[in-house]
């Protein structure tokens, strides 16, 4: 038997494999698939099923992807109208060698998800593992708000059904294995657990433990953010996304040919660090910092407008195109050559970004001429507290809410340690505010620094 978990860092995306007996099942793969040929090449195996526990609203799938270089087919679940692959009920089983996989139908993530129970046939007629997509997650369970608010009500129901009637049923030692992890946006308060059983959820997982009254409520006032590109990933899951066969081959561009593209309305994007980005920056560059593309790339980027990555020695630049792939960003044009010192060896114009200590902005903190903007998520507002005079207005919705920052004064902006702060104040230059700083190391730094925190 081979089984192994792959995790697309940064989304917090779990995708799997397994299979016995030289046959394998891959289970919600990412789209750039070469992982997933590779295990099966080492063991072996033919890759012959493709399972798509629901349709992801956070990346891109690779199943079409796969099945292009597998000949595989996909399955996924009846309740939606999907252009590609096939459909499965209840009950049905696929054999895998001597595993059994088979199908429950869970909605209330999605009305179309389904998880997918594995059995050891040789060993036992007991199920060992099940995948649960996004309706049981460690410590969590699946958001219910993707259908919009009039829908809440009864997707909560339909999952609290699923959660009680099929898959909690199933046995204290079942090993659950979720669609995502730590850090996702397809949940709230997924646990930093590599593995969970059943019987551990049980005991520890609080929204198991609530009436099916209160787990619907819960449920239905949960506040989640839903980032813009969610409308893409649906259309390209439902639909089945272009395929790509390899990655693309980025252009070399000279920093005569980026100057020319900004003219274009491309999309420059600096994925250097915030203290390299505030020290001298290209004109019109957006600072997401190169861990920071899976989380925060779906706010700011459009499918339209080619992509230019800025970086300070093109190193790993592979790597980060994989990350973009996954989100749907197909219009990757190029990296400029040798990175920004290309930029200030030919003499081009530079911007910067002022930076305070927390001491500074302490002295100026009441003063007219600043506006304190907190780019946090609501809930670690809430939490942690916040820099008196602060206003919050979460990084991810900065487009719609543009208006409530003020112009006339100078924007100090901070996050957790400073790296959304530099996505904000460079969307802020981007967006011609004449003056915007940062606040070096956020609220850690500012904790560290003696000062306090207020809250509401």
């Amino acid at each position: 038997m081979i089984f192994e978990k792959i995790v697309s860092e940064g989304l917090a995306h779990n995708s799997y494999i397994v299979g016995s007996s030289g046959i394998a099942a891959v289970i919600d793969p990412k789209r750039d698939i070469e992982e997933y040929l590779g295990i099966a090449q080492k063991n072996n195996f033919n890759i012959k099923y493709i399972f798509e526990t629901h349709r992801n609203e956070d990346y891109v799938i690779g199943s079409k992807e796969l099945k292009n270089r597998t000949d595989a087919e996909i399955y996924h679940g009846s309740k939606l109208d999907f252009k590609y692959g096939k459909t499965v009920k209840e009950k049905d089983t696929f054999e895998l060698g001597l595993l059994e996989l088979g199908i429950l139908e869970t909605p209330g993530h999605t009305d179309e998800s389904i998880s997918i129970t594995v059995k050891d046939k040789k060993i036992s007629d007991d199920i060992f593992m099940v995948f649960t997509g996004d309706a049981l997650f460690a410590g969590e369970t699946g958001r219910i708000d993707l259908y919009g608010k009039k829908q809440r009500k009864k997707l909560s129901e339909k999952l609290y059904d699923s959660l009680h009637d099929k898959l909690l049923p199933l046995g204290n030692g079942v090993i659950i294995c979720p669609a995502h992890g730590q850090g996702s946006v397809c949940g709230g308060e997924i646990s930093d657990h590599e593995y969970t059983t059943i019987g551990y959820e049980k005991k520890t997982n609080k929204l198991l433990s609530k009436s099916k009254k209160d787990f619907v409520e819960h449920k239905a006032n949960e506040n989640h953010y839903i980032p813009p590109y969610f409308k893409q990933m649906e259309k390209y899951n439902k639909n089945g996304p272009p395929i790509l066969n390899n990655l693309p081959n980025l252009k070399v561009l000279t920093a005569d040919e980026v100057k020319r593209s900004l003219s274009k309305k491309a999309q420059i994007i600096d994925i250097r660090s915030p203290i390299c980005f505030s020290g001298g920056h290209i004109p019109g560059s957006l600072n997401i910092w190169r861990n920071g593309i899976p989380m925060f790339s779906g706010y700011f980027l459009d499918y339209t407008h080619p992509i230019i990555l800025i970086d300070d020695f093109n190193i790993k630049i592979k790597e980060v195109v994989k990350k973009l792939i996954r989100l749907g960003y197909d219009n990757i044009n190029g990296y400029l050559k040798k990175g920004f010192s290309n930029w200030t060896n030919s003499n081009k114009e530079i911007e910067t970004i002022d930076n305070w200590k927390p001491k500074k902005l302490n002295n100026n903190i009441d003063s007219k001429d600043i506006y304190i903007l907190d780019v946090r998520n609501i809930s670690n507002w809430k939490k942690t507290g916040h820099i008196r005079n602060a206003n919050q207005i979460y990084i991810g919705e900065f487009e719609k809410n543009l208006k409530k920052i003020p112009r006339d004064k100078n924007i100090v902006v901070y996050c957790d340690s400073g790296f959304k702060t530099s996505i904000a104040t460079s969307y802020l230059k981007k967006n011609n505010y004449p003056k915007v700083t940062n606040l070096l190391g956020g609220i850690l730094a500012w904790k560290k620094a003696g000062y306090e925190l207020k809250n509401r």
